[in-house]
């Protein structure tokens, strides 16, 4: 199983859109706000990292309002 913690700048005044599309993603076990150079921090959990990379790239960093990601990964045990 593959862990990362991704951290998410959002645009100004996208704010709460972006944090309800980003919690409604199934992969997102936790979600946080941050105060900051980022904004918001996700835990994600899935399989492998290629499809940590596939959610990063596909889905959280597409939401209208994504500005940046920094993703810090690792293995859950």
């Amino acid at each position: 199983m593959a862990l990362g913690f991704v951290l998410i700048k959002v645009s100004p005044k996208y704010e709460r859109e972006v944090y309800e599309e980003i919690a409604s993603l199934k992969e997102v076990h936790e979600l946080y706000p941050l105060f900051g150079e980022y904004d918001l921090i996700a835990k994600v959990v899935v399989r492998d990292f290629e499809e940590l990379s596939d959610v990063v790239v596909n889905k959280i960093r597409t939401v209208k309002g994504v500005i940046e990601t920094k993703t810090l990964t690792g293995a859950k045990f």
